[in-house]
């Protein structure tokens, strides 16, 4: 629109008219600019009731995403969580996502936000089921400035609520933004894919044993050293037999990679790569230096783990955020885990995926919804009422 508004403006100047005509067209063209700038740059306006859901669009990455906002109905709103989802897609509105904390939340005095990731629901885009955490964290951050903009209910202090993967995303935006106060972590990561952990401490349930998951954890992390080490794809092939040839670990991580793939891929650790992939099970390295990331954030954390999670490492977990927020005497950390709880912090007897796939009334452990509240009302309203 722009571009086309400065062409007529070329036009004017060599067109040789009457100077009253080309005042008037000048002054014509400048006023529809001016309209058209005012409207790319004025966003819908949302109107905040208590009590009420709203919906509420943003740019991010070229694209406008679609979210709903909740805002308290008995008190002034003295904080705002916004939600970070996990893995997979999502339906905000179709599957009234977290409707149960956002209840909770609200009754104590906190708004809330989430939005549909792209592709999703009403938001612009493709979906990528592989979306990169760095890109998940600038939408993240361009919600947090978006309602912040707008003087959002609460958006003077905002604190991320986030499950599984954004247990990557949470850190970035924080590490970005240190105006974001707070965060509860739900079955959150260490630096690494968690992908190795997951089959091997499902496949108990999947017509293995405990013992054959414990025989092919040893080849897999034998296979990791020779691959690092330079050893040659004989070698390896040879260390990890019962692990490539396991059918449920084939089924779900898929075909080996053939001697070329190997010994490229290793060629490419040689030239200084390997950063991208741990020294325990050669997994995926999503965020490097993540210790060191952790260790700056000056935030109060709340992280919550089911002891019966079979998608992630959670003692792992729990111990890395204890030796990095933890340590942090401008942040604090507080750790609840539940016996009973699997990923999703439901009740379970595995902790399964097959048995998280079969629930047909899933109910969350008991405690869980109290020691969020518990915790937000004594260091993150708390502190706010002090300050």
């Amino acid at each position: 629109m722009l571009a086309i508004n400065s062409n007529h403006n070329k036009l004017i100047a060599t067109q040789g008219e009457k100077p009253v005509r080309n005042i008037v067209i000048a002054v014509i063209v400048a006023f529809l600019c001016a309209c058209t700038i005012e409207q790319e740059m004025t966003a819908p306006e949302v109107r905040f009731m208590p009590g009420t859901t709203v919906d509420f669009t943003f740019d991010s990455n070229g694209l406008i995403l679609s979210g709903i906002f909740d805002t308290p109905s008995k008190k002034e709103s003295e904080a705002l969580i916004i939600f970070v989802h996990g893995y997979g897609g999502s339906d905000i509105r179709g599957r009234n996502s977290y409707a149960d904390l956002r209840q909770r939340f609200n009754a104590i005095g906190i708004a809330t936000a989430v939005w549909d990731k792209p592709g999703q629901g009403r938001s612009e885009g493709a979906f990528d089921i592989n979306q990169s955490v760095v890109s998940s964290a600038e939408e993240v951050l361009d919600a947090v400035r978006y309602l912040r903009q707008i003087n959002a209910p609460g958006s003077d202090r905002i604190g991320i609520w986030g499950i599984s993967r954004a247990g990557w995303i949470a850190p970035i935006a924080l590490s970005k933004d240190s105006n974001i106060n707070f965060w509860i972590s739900v079955g959150g990561t260490t630096a690494e894919d968690n992908f190795s952990y997951l089959l091997l401490s499902n496949l108990p349930y999947e017509g293995g044993t405990v013992k054959q998951a414990k025989k092919l954890a040893e080849e897999w992390r034998a296979g990791c050293s020779i691959f690092r080490t330079g050893g040659s794809y004989d070698l390896y092939q040879s260390a990890t037999q019962q692990l490539r040839a396991n059918e449920y670990i084939k089924k779900m991580r898929g075909e080996w990679q053939s001697q070329a793939q190997y010994e490229t891929q290793q060629l490419g650790c040689h030239t200084g790569n390997c950063a991208n992939i741990d020294d325990d099970m050669c997994s995926h390295v999503f965020i490097k230096n993540f210790e060191a990331m952790l260790s700056s954030l000056e935030v109060d954390t709340l992280a919550i783990f089911g002891e019966r999670d079979l998608n992630i490492d959670w003692r792992k977990t729990s111990k890395l955020y204890k030796n990095t927020i933890g340590l942090n005497s401008k942040a604090s950390l507080v750790v609840a885990s539940f016996k009973d709880a699997d990923h999703n912090l439901h009740v379970s007897e595995t902790g399964s995926i097959r048995e998280m796939q079969n629930m047909n009334s899933p109910m969350k452990s008991d405690g869980y919804y109290d020691v969020q509240l518990k915790w937000l009302l004594d260091t993150v309203l708390e502190n706010r009422s002090s300050k």
